[in-house]
Order: structure tokens, then sequence, then C-alpha cells
């Protein structure tokens, strides 16, 4: 059995532009220390045999559904030219940083033209099922694939979803801002429910059925209701789900139909079958590297980004870059 760091890696690298304030040099110093930090630390604390970095491509769900992420590139046409300009200084760090992994590492990359991150870390955990996974991200999304062998680790929080709950770098349980409690141990199957009924804003992905109560009234169903009457498919997911309402260009729609829409896009394990053979063949083929001489690469690395304090522990942090793909395992 073996334990794979699954880096979510322009979510972890991009974080940085909203959490570091400073300038230019300033924030991309810090994307580049918290990623690599982030997997040293996951790394250390989950006792890690190997990384694979995951990466973006076009995504399918874009020809699927037309609006998706179409919101993406309005922000990106909003931008003002200093804006526009350390986005594009961003980028360009990115593609060194991506250069480094692929040739001066042995951690895993990658990548499909028609694949998301999210949908490549989803296929490695189901073609390892019988090992452990660390998710190193930020992103929201995951939290339907929590289970006993897949945790979730935020770089940036320094926080671990687990299915038993949310822990601090110390290991103690997040307390609640609003409940003054520890926060509730994560719900996959509801989590996921919810988002294919409410939608996601921050992927153009449009609500099921908008407005609709978390918990029913006398008279309307509710998603609470709705979503323990789903594997009987009886009164309350039929009321729920065969509701119809008029979006503000006088198109009617029916829940059930976009509601399964959303699930085509929303959950990591509903792909098309021609999605799914795509993810399967690109983590099938992946091939072990044996790059030699990982630590003085990073090295180099860091003197090129100014990155002393990397550099200064270089044989810590050029552990897992080094470790190899032993793909005989799980």
């Amino acid at each position: 059995m073996s334990t794979y760091i699954l880096v979510d890696t322009a979510n972890t690298f991009f974080r940085a532009r909203h959490v570091v304030r400073g300038d230019l040099d300033t924030k991309v110093g810090m994307a580049l220390h918290i990623t690599l930090n982030s997997i040293k630390k996951a790394w250390k604390d989950f006792d890690a045999d190997h990384v694979v970095f995951c990466l973006e491509g076009r995504s399918w769900r874009k020809d699927y559904y037309e609006p998706y992420k179409r919101n993406r590139q309005e922000t990106r046409d909003a931008m003002t030219p200093s804006q526009q300009e350390e986005d594009t200084v961003f980028w360009e760090i990115f593609d060194e940083f991506k250069d480094f992994v692929h040739t001066k590492t042995n951690c895993t990359m990658i990548q499909h033209p028609q694949l998301e991150a999210d949908d490549l870390i989803a296929g490695w955990i189901h073609n390892h099922p019988k090992d452990n996974h660390v998710i190193i991200s930020t992103d929201g999304d995951f939290a339907q694939l929590i289970a006993h062998n897949v945790k979730q680790y935020n770089g940036v929080s320094n926080t671990t979803i687990t299915h038993e709950g949310y822990f601090d770098d110390k290991g103690r349980e997040v307390i609640d801002k609003k409940t003054k409690l520890p926060r509730e141990k994560p719900n996959p199957e509801w989590q996921l429910f919810e988002k294919c009924m409410r939608g996601d804003t921050s992927d153009n992905v449009f609500s099921a059925y908008p407005g609709v109560r978390k918990k029913g009234t006398r008279n309307k169903v509710g998603l609470l209701e709705a979503f323990a009457d789903k594997n009987t498919k009886g009164y309350n997911w039929n009321n729920l789900m065969l509701q119809r309402w008029v979006d503000h260009n006088g198109n009617e729609h029916r829940v059930l139909d976009d509601y399964n829409r959303n699930v085509t896009l929303c959950d990591l394990t509903a792909q098309p079958n021609d999605v799914k053979e795509i993810i399967n063949n690109t983590i099938s083929t992946v091939e072990t590297k044996n790059i030699t001489q990982v630590g003085m690469r990073l090295l180099k690395f860091c003197a090129k980004w100014d990155m002393q304090r990397i550099a200064d522990q270089a044989a810590q942090y050029a552990q897992p870059l080094q470790a190899r793909y032993e793909n005989d395992k799980g």
C-alpha cells in the first residue's frame, strides 16, 4: 500500500495571489514557497511515498455545457493593465515551475487537453483503490472524494479534512466560528447533492432549482427531505425533482433535468464514458522517472528564484521530489 500526494497544481500555486500582500516579486516567491512547503509538510505528516502533480486542460465540460467557466474569461477581460501584467508573469513562472517538476524531479506530472485537474485526481484515486491519498488543494469540490483512504490538505490555512472531521496543523479539531463547536465531519454524499442542486457560481454552473430551501415547509419539500428519499425515489424525491420553473428568458426547466446535467458536471465519478476512458488511459500510461541529483537541481531552482529559506532545508524539500513512482504497488 502506498500513500500518494495529489497536487491540484494551479490551485495551490495561484492561491498565493489572493492571500499574500506585497509586490509582484513577493507574491511569486510566496506562490513557490506555499506550493513546495505544502508538499514537504504533507509528505512528512502523512508518511507519503510519491507526489503526483495534476494539471488543467481546456475541459470537456465546456463542450458539454456552453456556460461552463465562461465567467472566468469575463473576469480576465475586466482586469486592469497592472493586473494583466501580474497575471502574465504568474503564468510564466508557473510554466517554469512545471518544467522544473517535469524535467528535474521524479514526481509524476499528468495532464490531458480535455481534462481538468479534478478529473485526474479523482481518476488517480479510482485507479489506486487500495492506496491512501492526500489531495493538496483549497478547492471545496474535493469534499465529495473524502473517504477513509482520502484526505485533503489545505496548505494556505494549514488544515486537513478527513472522514473524521477538520483538523489544524497541531491535529486539533477546527472550531466553527458560528457555533463555537468543532466543525461537523464531512458528509460527501450530501455535499455533492447540495452542490448539484444549488449549482456552482465559481464555475458558472446554474442552479437546478433557484431559491430551493434546505429544509422544507408544510407545503413544499426541501433539499433535506429529498436527500433522505434519494435512494428510494419516493414521494419527497419526486415532489422536488418534478417541479418546474421558468428562467428570466422565459425558458421552462424541469428540476430533474437540470439536476442530472449538474451531476455530470460536478460529480467527479460521473463523467461520460468516453471521458472516463480518457482519464483511465492517461493514468495507466504513467511511467516511472529516474532523475538523479534532484537535490542539486532543486538548489539551482532556488537560486534562480531567490528562495533561500527553501535552499537552507534543501534535503527535506528534495525528499518528496526525488521519490519515484512504484507502479507495481496498490
